[in-house]
């Protein structure tokens, strides 16, 4: 979120922000106007960059519509100011399963039969509410058995899916929603020639919700509360939020809600809920994308005409109290150890609060922020960063550290705090605050044209009720800051005394209680099923879309730059570059390649030390970044063409003249031994190097990195030295960027800045991906609640003309909430909260394909969750309806698709490393319509059905102890030395 600030001296020092910022807002460009047109009156802010329309419907529905013709696709949020702050305080996290519910349909979508359904879910409501108010465990007992047998008979009138049907077959993408403190919000990416259809689904789907299938999804739930659970960084916001605000409930309830009351749940105060708050002067549409906003007003008007407003109860709490002593919260869990700070400030709406973006940024904006200078560069600290989260009645500056080898959190805090002490006292440069509004204006040109940025910065001006103008005038008003405001505000908010500290420490989270699952029947899955409804949408007619396909030939420049080959795209909308030099050796080829590219982080030359040059690269707005993969590594440049060849300039000096720095280099690789012992310490790491080694054996791309005897032998000049051959290997020269060919040939510098012939770094090792022959378990041992299993399955060579059928196949079967996996395991079973499957194909064509499938469950659903992926590996089983809605999705997502900028050039190269010489969409859109369900049912029999896999395996020991792993396979059990390499 963007907040916007203007101080003026006379006013600040009396603390009168209002006043001026009043004052300001008089005489600025962007002011609110107001318009109408066909009817329909709107308010708008002069010279606002998105076109901005802002209507109130009759019934008090706020409609926001921005207008992008970039591409024929529109992002949608429908969003509620309602979320965890305002649950009820006996049914916490109340929100967030409504959230859910409002994917299952209403009484004419998700039934097939709703007179017969109804007084089936009718009997189920009233055994919840039993249940809700019977305490005795047998009783309870008896009473959920109950709740499971009449929810089985009311799964066969259900259709689980049918909301993602109907999205899909618009050729809608990123169907979603999210809950947070004060708001609830429903997401999709949808074809501009939809928007009936759309309308139509969306004000159905809100107008009378059915909570069918409740059990099945509550169960989802759940497991997305042990996830969390499992989560420490999860525990260490919920601890931060619950010592600053005691008497806000943003600190008193939890998003996800107790245990206690997601086992206790009430649909009547779900639908109590649902009443109070989903009401059109409490909700607001949001659209951004390529459409005719007059065009569209009226058909949401037409569409959502029928809700009827009423009052909405306000959210009362009581004032917090100033913190005058420091208050200390500790979480313990596996993963590293590392401190939260957090500073509380007024509400979004408060001038006071417009500073904290600011104030974190110069604190913290990953380059030239007074942390990022005196504790990252520096190497006091591992890591350090800074950021507001500013929400309606109040908002936190946050700030997290991690130590160093051998250092206390407590002395992270002290260091954390000398920061702040800097800005109390001044201590920092006013080019600083330059800086800022340069990075402000270039982030401002990104944001522009990108649907999703543009409506989310709208639904959250709605959400937070800021003002639109004053957010748009935010670059102005920042340069406006000097840096005697910025010690007023920072003697005024941040002291040594005024904040809650959460020590994440590493040990085994004792008290944690995860939710117990309960019996549960699987329910009926009707995949053949479609209601009248359904039938209806699908007739509304839609003017197709033409697909757009890029031609490498014309969409992109190819030409010489001496002996160098580069590949260009003309940027036409605005002054954004970016530069890169793409060179065809990486990690495999030589260990010490990553490790130079994170040590130029701290180095500098002769002339300019390595905090010099962030700070230059920062007032130029250009982001520099370097990174070697396995085959090949990059060194880029990106900022405003303005800035182009100064930018250009600094980095060839930073990487041709770096010197050795060996202060630097001892505390560096200290850096590394706690990074990768903290890696150790990270479940998601464990699961990449358990999938690396089935994927590549016991020697593979994950652990192939060096000891710490290795490392210890090293020397600053080791690196130094592969940084300046780097330099001088023959690169690739990508750009993008408003320069014309002939411009960039005249501005354009080779990396390599002398006449000697290319430096020429020898081949190294070539991984191959191993033939998976036998079913193997692979298990790592991990103290969490759930357990998560992943298959892998090598295949064959990349194969071109498979590539449709893998396209329609992940669709059908595992990619998406409504594929065959996530419908069966989680609608039907209730067995995780997140699972999936694909078919993958490599990203060069000498590499192999393979089958990948995952679920993370709780560990005493382990036998049931793997025994129903299996059944799904081995048998496909067939939906009609479903094949229709993926192919539709397909199709209509490929022709509205447009690519554009850098992605030019990341699609060409990508095509070819596979050997295609034409963008492989074409292909897919044309073969999609010929294939049918019984093509994907040869697919599946010819690479997944009845073949070999190997389990990937983290989870708890002790918890797994009865789940006889070996009737999977051999068991390895790896160590962490076996899986990291060192």
């Amino acid at each position: 979120m963007r907040i916007k600030f203007n101080i003026c001296k006379k006013v600040l020092l009396a603390s009168a922000f209002v006043l001026l910022a009043n004052c300001l807002q008089a005489q600025s460009r962007y002011q609110w106007k107001t318009d109408s047109s066909d009817g329909y009156s709107y308010r708008y802010v002069s010279n606002d960059p998105t076109g901005a329309r802002f209507y109130t419907l009759k019934n008090g529905l706020t409609v926001i519509l921005s207008k992008n013709i970039k591409q024929p696709r529109i992002q949608t949020y429908i969003a509620t100011k309602a979320g965890s702050k305002t649950d009820p305080k006996e049914h916490t996290g109340l929100a967030h399963y409504l959230e859910h519910m409002l994917f299952k349909g209403t009484d004419r979508f998700g039934s097939l039969d709703w007179s017969k359904e109804e007084p089936l879910l009718a009997q189920i409501y009233a055994l919840y509410e039993k249940y809700n108010h019977t305490t005795d465990t047998a009783a309870r007992r008896a009473i959920y058995k109950q709740i499971d047998l009449v929810s089985g008979e009311a799964s066969k009138f259900a259709i689980p899916n049918e909301y993602d049907k109907l999205m899909s077959n618009m050729g809608a993408k990123g169907s979603n929603a999210f809950t947070s403190f004060e708001q609830t919000v429903y997401v999709e990416d949808i074809p501009n020639n939809v928007i009936d259809k759309y309308l139509s689904v969306q004000a159905e789907r809100f107008r009378n919700p059915v909570l069918r299938l409740f059990h099945t999804e509550l169960e989802s739930v759940y497991e997305e509360k042990n996830i969390n659970l499992d989560k420490d960084d999860r525990k260490v916001t919920e601890a931060m939020f619950e010592a600053i605000f005691p008497n806000n409930n943003y600190g008193k309830q939890t998003v996800l809600g107790s245990v206690e009351h997601l086992k206790n749940p009430s649909l009547k105060a779900i639908q109590q809920y649902y009443q109070t708050y989903y009401v059109p002067n409490n909700m607001a549409i949001i659209m951004s994308g390529d459409f005719d906003p007059e065009a569209v007003i009226k058909r949401i008007d037409q569409a959502f005409g029928y809700m009827v407003s009423k009052p909405v109860p306000e959210y009362i709490f009581e004032q917090e109290k100033p913190i005058i002593h420091p208050v200390s919260r500790t979480v313990i869990g596996p993963s590293a150890e590392y401190l939260t700070m957090g500073f509380r400030f007024p509400g979004a709406a408060s001038p006071d609060a417009q500073m904290l973006n600011l104030v974190a940024n110069m604190l913290s904006n990953n380059a030239a922020g007074l942390m990022d200078i005196n504790l990252v560069k520096s190497q006091k600290l591992l890591s350090a960063e800074a950021y507001p989260q500013i929400l309606k009645d109040y908002s936190i500056l946050t700030l997290q550290g991690s130590p160093v080898e051998g250092q206390t959190l407590d002395e992270v805090k002290k260091l954390l705090l000398s920061e702040i002490y800097k800005l109390r006292n001044g201590d920092f440069s006013e080019d600083l605050l330059t800086s800022i509004v340069n990075n402000e204006k270039k982030s401002e040109i990104r944001k522009l044209g990108n649907n999703p940025s543009v409506a989310f910065d709208l639904l959250s001006n709605f959400t937070s009720e800021l003002d639109w103008a004053k957010e748009l005038d935010y670059t102005h008003l920042l340069s406006t800051i000097t840096k005697e405001d910025i010690v007023h505000f920072a003697n005024k908010y941040l002291s040594d005394r005024n904040y809650v500290a959460v020590y994440k420490r590493q040990g085994i989270d004792t008290g944690v209680v995860r939710v117990v699952k309960p019996a549960i029947t699987p329910v009926t899955v009707n995949r053949l099923a479609e209601s009248v409804f359904f039938k209806q949408i699908s007739a509304i007619a839609e003017q197709p879309i033409q697909p757009h396909w890029i031609d490498f030939n014309q969409d992109l420049s190819k030409f010489k730059l001496l002996d160098l080959d580069v590949l260009a795209v003309r940027n036409q909308e605005n002054e954004l570059f970016n530069l890169t030099y793409q060179f065809d050796i990486g990690q495999w080829d030589n260990k010490l390649l990553d490790l130079g590219i994170g040590y130029l982080e701290f180095l500098g030359t002769k002339d300019k030390s390595s905090e010099k040059f962030s700070q230059e690269f920062y007032k130029l707005a250009s982001d520099f970044n370097a990174s070697s993969g396995n085959e090949e590594s990059m060194i880029s440049i990106s900022g405003l063409n303005s800035n182009f060849e100064a930018s250009v300039d600094l980095l060839h000096d930073l990487l041709h003249q770096c010197v050795a720095d060996e202060v630097a280099f001892k505390s560096y690789i200290e850096r590394i031994k706690k990074m990768r012992a903290n890696e150790k310490e990270d479940k998601g790491a464990i699961m990449q190097g358990l999938k690396a080694y089935a994927q590549y054996g016991a020697k593979n791309p994950f652990n192939f990195t060096l000891t710490d005897l290795e490392l210890d032998a090293l020397k600053a000049e080791d690196l130094v030295a592969v940084l300046h051959n780097l330099a001088h290997v023959k690169p690739r020269i990508l750009y993008y960027g408003p320069q014309s060919v002939s411009e960039l040939m005249r501005n354009l510098k080779p990396l390599k800045n002398d006449s000697n012939a290319y430096y020429k770094m020898a081949k190294g090792v070539k991984f191959e991906e191993k033939p998976t022959i036998d079913n193997k378990v692979l298990f790592a041992h991990y103290p969490m609640k759930q357990t998560e299993v992943f298959w892998v399955r090598n295949t064959g060579i990349f194969n071109r003309q498979l590539m449709p059928t893998v396209a329609f196949f992940n669709g059908y079967f595992g990619a998406g909430i409504g594929s065959i996996v996530f419908q069966t395991l989680r609608e039907s079973k209730a067995l995780a909260y997140t699972t999936y499957a694909y078919y993958r194909q490599p990203q060069k064509k000498e590499n192999h394909e393979m089958v990948g499938a995952y679920i993370g469950t709780q560990s005493d659903k382990f036998k049931d969750a793997v025994n129903g992926m299996n059944e799904l590996l081995t048998d496909l089983p067939e939906s009609k309806v479903g094949v229709e809605s993926v192919r539709e999705n397909l199709l209509k997502s490929l022709a509205s698709e447009r690519i554009t900028g850098t992605s030019i050039l990341s699609s060409y190269l990508e095509a070819q490393h596979r050997g295609l010489s034409e963008d492989p969409r074409r292909a897919i859109f044309e073969e999609i319509p010929k294939l049918t369900y019984n093509d994907l049912k040869d697919f599946h029999e010819n690479k997944i059905s009845r073949k070999p896999y190997i389990y990937c395996i983290l989870g708890d020991k002790k918890d797994l102890k009865d789940s006889n792993l070996s009737n999977l396979g051999d068991i390895k059990e790896l160590s962490l030395s076996e899986i990291f390499g060192y």
